[in-house]
């Protein structure tokens, strides 16, 4: 067999039509062995490619058998678990890193992601939103929007409460995976799909979309947008926020560099590099006029500030007299920005 992308054993929840809402993996794998490889050619007739493929008692028993004579004893105890089971069950492979085209595919990517098996923006999700669909997540599980009066009603009827938590495309992450070492003070406001780092604290007004996250220790009071990604020791301030990919940053991947702050209610729309910070209150974007300073505070130069994106050691300030955006850099960024704009 050739070597595979990435496996998981699920079980999840599926609509009237029998189309998936969300899949749970407990053990996804990330470049899965060439024994669990053989197990799957044995067990499924598995002969290559990309498959989710619906399993019954049987497929799962022989899925036990052929993981145990291969040694991979975990993914056996995980099979004997899911037999039985009252909700579908699904072996997932991905035999590469294309695009996700069923709901089994995306959420083994999220899991990777959640996991710290992957990092953000390194696993390919082109497209994951038009293969979910738009679930109500519930007391009682995932629930089909289209099902859903319907099974408020039995819920009263039964005299039973049914608590509707949100409506979104994307599940909690807690709800499917707990990484070791992090603080979430409001689980709601942290997607399935976020990566987040050993030693991170996300306090209650911090968010954590999918395919976003932080390295390391950090401490997280704003927004970290679709495709951003925090470096170790950064502190994003209360109300700050980042422009992801989704969010009019297009194809620019914004990431935060060591031991940076974000001040409240700033805005960050350029990469930035390690010991940077962003005064409160104010937005930077790819486009912000910046007036670079020396250091006496005299005026170098003028530069957009994506000329300064991923660069060390800056201060982004706004001018209380002016109002002009203002940037304190080291000796080497202004001589680099000079030479920039003497070519001009």
């Amino acid at each position: 067999m050739t070597a595979l992308y990435s496996f998981g054993l699920g079980i999840g929840t599926q609509n009237s039509e029998g189309k998936w809402l969300e899949v749970y993996y407990p053990q996804p794998l990330l470049n899965p062995s060439e024994a669990v490889a053989n197990a799957l050619k044995a067990a499924l007739d598995y002969t290559g490619g990309t498959q989710a493929i619906t399993l019954d008692d049987a497929a799962l028993t022989k899925l036990a058998s052929a993981f145990a004579e291969v040694g991979e004893t975990g993914l056996a105890a995980t099979a004997e678990q899911l037999k039985n089971s009252t909700r579908p069950t699904v072996a997932t492979i991905l035999a590469s890193d294309d695009a996700p085209i069923s709901a089994p595919e995306g959420y083994l990517k999220l899991h990777l992601l959640s996991h710290r098996l992957v990092k953000p923006n390194n696993t390919n999700l082109t497209g994951l939103f038009g293969i979910l669909l738009n679930v109500a997540w519930t007391s009682e599980g995932a629930i089909d929007i289209t099902e859903l009066a319907d099974r408020q009603l039995q819920a009263r009827l039964e005299n039973r409460s049914l608590s509707v938590d949100s409506v979104d495309k994307f599940p909690k992450m807690v709800d499917y995976v707990v990484p070791t070492g992090v603080r979430i003070a409001d689980t709601a406001r942290v997607r399935l799909g976020a990566y987040i780092g050993e030693g991170t604290t996300i306090m209650h007004e911090g968010f954590v979309n999918f395919n976003a996250g932080t390295e390391g220790t950090s401490m997280v009071e704003g927004r970290i947008s679709q495709g951003v990604f925090v470096k170790s020791g950064s502190d994003l301030g209360g109300g700050s926020s980042t422009m992801g990919t989704l969010s009019g940053g297009g194809n620019i991947i914004i990431t935060i560099g060591n031991q940076c702050l974000l001040g409240a209610n700033s805005g960050l729309g350029i990469p930035l590099g390690d010991r940077c910070t962003v005064e409160a209150g104010l937005y930077i974007t790819s486009g912000t006029k910046v007036n670079l300073l020396d250091d006496k505070n005299q005026i170098v130069s003028q530069t957009k500030a994506r000329e300064l994106a991923s660069k060390d050691d800056l201060l982004f300030r706004r001018n209380s007299t002016t109002g002009a955006v203002e940037c304190l850099t080291n000796k080497s960024a202004v001589e680099l920005n000079e030479a920039l704009h003497a070519s001009n």
